[in-house]
This record gives C-alpha cells, sequence and structure tokens, in this order.
C-alpha cells in the first residue's frame, strides 16, 4: 500500500499533469455496483463508472486478490485493463499473492498480470529494520540506543507497522514513567510481544491450516496427494514439530498413522522452502500468528 502510493506520488512528481488513480479493490468494486443501482440511469453512470478509469495515465489497484469470484466486478476490470493496456499506460497491482496462485480469476486476467513485471516484496532485512527504527525515532526527536534499536528490530520481523507500534509503546512508557530508555526497559514494555510459549494442540493447527487451505480436516490427515493438499499437510506437520513439544512419531500418529521419517522429510522441505519461496514463509508466519492469537484467547 505504502509502495503504490509511493509510485504515485512519485509520477505527479516527474509530471503533474498526469491523471493518477489509487483505488482500493473494494472500492473499485463499490463503486461498480453503484453504477449499477439505478436501471434508469445505469447506461449513463457505466459510462462515466468507465471514463473515470479507462482515461487515467496511471492507475494504482490495491489488494487485487478481493475480487476473486466476483465475476462482473471482474469482467468490468478485464476490459478497464485492456483499454489502459492498448492505450499504453501504465497500470500497477498489488496483491497478497503471486498472479498463479490468485483464487477466483480467469486465466486470460492471470496470463495479463505474468506479462507485466511481478516483484515480490520481501519482510525487510535486520539492517533495513535497524535504519526504519533509527529515522522513525529520529523523526520524533528522540535518541534510541543501539541495542534498544537491534533488540526490537531482531523481534520483529515481518512489517513496518509493528516496528513503529514497538518502538511507540518503548518510547512512550518512558516518557509517561520519566525513565531513560534503556534495553531493560524495552524488554520490560514489550514482555508480552515476546511470550513464546503457547501451548497448541495438533488438532488446532490441523484445523487452522485446514481452513487456511480452504480443505477440511480429513484431507490433510488423510491419503490424499493432490498438490495444494499435500502442501497443506507438510505446512501442518512442519507447524506441529515448531509448535508443540511431541515426537516425530506422535506427530505421524496424529497425521493418519504416518511414518516418522515422512514427517522428517516434510518439516525439512517446508524448512527449505521457507529460505527459497517468499509465500511459503508467508503461508507459515501467517498460520502461526493465528494459531498464537487464537490460543492466548
Amino acid at each position: 500500500t505504502h509502495l503504490l502510493n509511493a509510485i504515485g506520488n512519485y509520477a505527479l512528481v516527474k509530471d503533474p499533469t498526469l491523471k493518477v488513480r489509487y483505488v482500493t479493490s473494494e472500492e473499485f468494486t463499490n463503486e461498480f455496483i453503484d453504477a449499477l443501482q439505478n436501471p434508469n440511469q445505469s447506461q449513463g453512470r457505466i459510462a462515466e463508472f468507465n471514463r473515470r478509469y479507462r482515461q487515467v495515465d496511471v492507475l494504482l489497484i490495491d489488494d487485487i486478490q478481493f475480487l476473486g469470484g466476483k465475476e462482473a466486478t471482474l469482467e468490468q476490470f478485464f476490459h478497464t485493463f485492456n483499454s489502459l493496456y492498448q492505450a499504453s499506460k501504465r497500470i500497477v497491482i498489488a496483491s497478497d499473492v503471486a498472479p498463479k496462485n490468485l483464487k477466483g480469476f480467469e486465466a486470460r486476467l492471470i496470463s495479463r498480470f505474468d506479462a507485466g513485471l511481478t516483484v515480490d516484496v520481501k519482510p525487510p532485512d535486520l539492517e533495513t529494520r535497524i535504519a526504519i527504527l533509527r529515522m522513525m525515532s529520529g523523526m520524533n526527536g528522540v535518541t534510541i540506543p543501539n541495542d534498544v534499536l537491534d533488540l526490537i528490530a531482531e523481534r520483529f520481523t515481518e512489517n513496518i507497522r509493528e516496528l513503529e507500534g514497538a518502538l511507540t509503546r518503548v518510547t512512550a512508557v518512558a516518557s509517561l514513567s520519566n525513565q531513560p530508555v534503556t534495553k531493560a526497559l524495552a524488554e520490560q514494555t514489550l514482555q508480552d510481544f515476546f511470550t513464546t510459549d503457547v501451548e497448541v494442540k495438533p488438532s488446532d493447527i490441523i484445523g487452522q491450516v485446514a481452513k487456511y487451505f480452504h480443505l477440511t480436516f480429513d484431507q490433510i490427515v488423510g491419503r490424499t496427494r493432490t498438490k495444494n493438499v499435500a502442501l497443506a499437510r507438510q505446512i501442518a506437520m512442519y507447524l506441529s514439530r515448531e509448535m508443540t513439544s511431541i515426537s516425530l512419531k506422535d506427530i505421524g500418529d496424529v497425521f493418519g498413522g504416518r511414518d516418522h521419517t515422512t514427517v522428517m522429510h516434510a518439516c525439512t522441505r517446508i524448512s527449505d522452502e521457507m529460505r527459497e519461496k517468499q509465500e511459503i514463509y508467508n503461508y507459515v508466519m501467517e498460520l502461526t500468528v493465528r494459531l498464537k492469537q487464537r490460543s492466548a484467547e
């Protein structure tokens, strides 16, 4: 979202005469539905909708994945995309998955997405996170010791909002208690974020993974070997090893009586793919957060 806005702002800096439109997929859908509301005026309102989106120089669409399954809206977007593309205009789309993994999209639209430049935006590395924290503290006129910046950057790895929230919390507590910002203060202030001893049952993991991948519990523990089921099963095995204290043999028993070597192979594969494929990393991280949140309730 920040990157899309930055692209739009940069385009206007380069050429203030450009027509730039940023919109979320939800806003695009709602505007299209509004245009269809009144049958007596729909033709004129659709024409206005088309002008609004097809006469821009740069179209920025956020969270395109939420258009999945909305056939009429996708049809409208398909023609909007083609109109802009044929006019050599710029289209920038953000999604939380790669084009090939978009659900509820026709192949003709996905192929158009794939024809463009696809960029995988990874979480910032440690050095970048430290630099961001230093910049944030500087903007707020606060000097933060390096060991505190290191602590926050090491513990909060997923996104910038987490970093900002942690930094804000530490500086607020220091200010309200009239204490200097120290590593000890930061650890005490953020201790609830650092809790890792969350009790999770393998059955909870399987249920959450099944829900996440739109599968059933029985499919995960069953003998189905289709690609999507196999991936979900291996992720569930990996999470069972990481988030519980039960043995590989016991994990295998939970997963339909599988051998412990099968569990070991699944864990190794997911561990390797998390380093190589951002998408797999995201799956595991999102599921880990969901499981911890559910267990804490």
